[in-house]
């Protein structure tokens, strides 16, 4: 989401289940009208702050992340309290009714939220345990995910053993650093003319060839 600082003018931002806990880079986007954020990691809604400025907001998809809590009514009133130019919270529409009642139900967000060292906010043992179930988990998602990609591309799935080879905090870095990288990509390239498209065509292209040629030497 860092990339988002040096995207001033992007109008449509889709980072769903991204891990995302920070909406600090956002606060720069003052072209931004549609914000899709479910299922991330972001705990507090006083990350609202930094969306606070940006004008052209009317659509904001914030549903399944911790800060929605156990109280919708009053999640939602927060929010349209926060961002009363929003259109549509969580693929409803916003209604007017529900514009008065934000004033007296939502709280108001002043000041961005404290952030918190939580390395070592529990304990040893049940850190170690989860981060057990998490390479776990992703260990077998990766492998799924690699192979469906591969299927896409024409290209034979990787067998298990093979994948297994690579530790799964190694995959969870490299998971993380390739995301990251098609995301910017993808971002940069809304910033394309057709010549410019046409360039990343033929690079990737070129690329995809040269990756092909390299598994069929491998096989």
């Amino acid at each position: 989401i860092s990339i988002c600082r040096d995207l001033p003018n992007i109008e449509v931002i889709t980072f769903s289940v991204n891990g995302i806990s920070d909406l600090e880079p956002l606060n720069q986007c003052q072209n931004l009208s549609e914000l899709y954020l479910r299922k991330n990691n972001i705990t507090s809604l006083s990350e609202l702050f930094y969306l606070k400025n940006l004008p052209r907001l009317r659509v904001l998809w914030l549903s399944e992340n911790p800060c929605c809590g156990s109280d919708p009514h009053h999640y939602r009133m927060t929010v349209l309290r926060n961002l009363p130019h929003l259109q549509k919270l969580d693929n409803q529409a916003v209604t007017e009714e529900e514009l008065s009642q934000a004033l007296v139900d939502g709280e108001e967000i002043t000041a961005p939220p404290a952030r918190k060292n939580v390395e070592n906010s529990c304990p040893e043992s049940s850190a170690s345990e989860s981060t057990t179930e998490t390479e776990s988990g992703l260990l077998n998602f990766s492998l799924e995910e690699t192979n469906k990609i591969r299927e896409q591309l024409g290209m034979k799935p990787v067998a298990r053993d093979k994948f297994s080879s690579f530790s799964p905090r190694e995959m969870d870095y490299s998971r993380k650093k390739r995301n990251n990288v098609l995301n910017a990509i993808l971002l940069l390239m809304k910033e394309l003319d057709v010549e410019g498209l046409e360039i990343v065509q033929q690079t990737a292209g070129r690329r995809l060839q040269a990756y092909r040629k390299k598994e069929l030497q491998e096989e």
